[in-house]
């Protein structure tokens, strides 16, 4: 079969969102390791009067089909803010986003990728750039080694074969990011654990855990220090203040005080990590579904997530501390003391640290030095279609 035995269709309705959002979910359904995440979340994410990412963003989704049945799907979308941003930072004027793509053969897959493209030209653009589903901050990257394992939390899962079917469309590699693998079931290298007592006993330094009370305070304080550590780094594009309160809702949830840390420099906060349980593990369980019994597992889940691998998604210190030994000195406090408590109180055996940029020297010197080993590699392409 060809492109030509192909019909593309624009989506542009909450009906038409919610035939994207199940076909999505329909592959991966028929994909090994993969875990059903909540559909309400799903139609939240691609609905533009839900998620504030669409108050500097627009969207067209498209779904493919052949003889009338489904077989594939892709969104195209462009992000103000991304434009607005250095072009050696990966984004810039004329850079234009696809995602959420799925395609059940490379036909399919080619006609995504060209119906994708003819709408961000119309719009302008002159590179096409992913797949990043829909910012930076939410999935990013195709999975292209590492599908021998399940997803952990906020992590794409994505069939080997799609990076040859987009990389024949064209398209050149950006950029790698990681996911290491860490045993927290052990104590850190003797380096490491001096490095911590070291910092201990720094009268400066306080490593404290987060407030859940104040939760709204903590999370803009987090956030705050996020868009200043991040803001060199490639692909970044600043939270605005509607996604940081959007994202401190959605995060409560999962937020265990003794998991997240944020650390103080005389009493200033210029430090944090967050870390999240495993909700695959549930969700794996539930069908992600809430109903009929989901959510009482859920629900019990949160109370009390024991045995569930943990995820560190973000940290970050302050840019004026980036080039100084204090900025590794507090990751690895934070770390030590995350490590103990989701070890002891949580009975968690293994985290997981990323993603992490392929050139991010700090961070993959931090991941190298406690021992930590590289289990998920996902890839973000480009193309010029100026």
């Amino acid at each position: 079969m060809t492109d030509a035995d192909i019909v593309i269709e624009a989506i542009s309705d909450k009906r038409g969102r919610a035939r994207f959002v199940d076909l999505g979910r329909a592959f991966a359904a028929r994909l090994e390791n993969a875990v059903p995440q909540l559909r309400s979340e799903q139609l939240e994410l691609v609905d533009p009067g839900k998620n504030p990412f669409f108050g500097h963003a627009k969207a067209q989704f498209f779904i493919a089909s052949r003889a009338g049945r489904p077989v594939g799907r892709i969104s195209a979308h462009i992000d103000n803010l991304a434009l607005a941003v250095p072009p050696e930072q990966g984004f810039g004027p004329g850079a234009g986003m696809f995602g959420y793509f799925d395609a059940e053969d490379e036909a399919s897959a080619h006609a995504l990728l060209t119906a994708a493209e003819t709408w961000l030209r119309s719009q302008g653009m002159t590179r096409a750039i992913g797949p990043i589903s829909l910012s930076i901050w939410e999935e990013p990257g195709l999975l292209v080694r590492g599908q021998d394992h399940p997803p952990i939390i906020m992590m794409g899962h994505h069939p080997a074969h799609y990076a040859g079917w987009i990389e024949g469309a064209g398209y050149a590699r950006a950029k790698t990011l990681y996911t290491y693998d860490l045993d927290i079931a052990g104590d850190f290298p003797p380096l490491v654990q001096r490095i911590v007592q070291s910092g201990e006993r720094n009268e400066r330094i306080n490593v404290r855990k987060v407030d859940k009370s104040r939760w709204d305070e903590e999370a803009a304080t987090i956030l705050s220090i996020l868009n200043d550590a991040w803001s060199d780094n490639w692909g970044f594009v600043p939270l605005t203040a509607e996604e940081v309160a959007y994202t401190g809702v959605k995060l409560k949830p999962i937020i265990h005080e003794e998991l997240n840390m944020i650390a103080e420099l005389d009493g200033r906060p210029v430090a944090f990590m967050l870390t999240f349980p495993d909700i695959n593990h549930v969700l794996a369980k539930t069908g992600g579904k809430l109903f009929p019994f989901g959510w009482f597992h859920i629900l019990r889940w949160l109370r009390k997530p024991r045995g569930s691998d943990m995820r560190v998604p973000l940290m970050g210190v302050l840019k004026e501390l980036h080039n100084s030994r204090l900025a590794s000195q507090l990751a690895f406090m934070m770390i030590s003391q995350i490590r103990k408590e989701a070890y002891h109180k949580f009975d968690a055996n293994r985290g997981e640290i990323g993603w992490i940029l392929e050139d991010n020297q700090g961070m993959v010197a931090i991941a190298d030095t406690i021992q930590s080993t590289i289990n998920r590699e996902y890839a973000i392409y480009e193309k010029p279609i100026g």
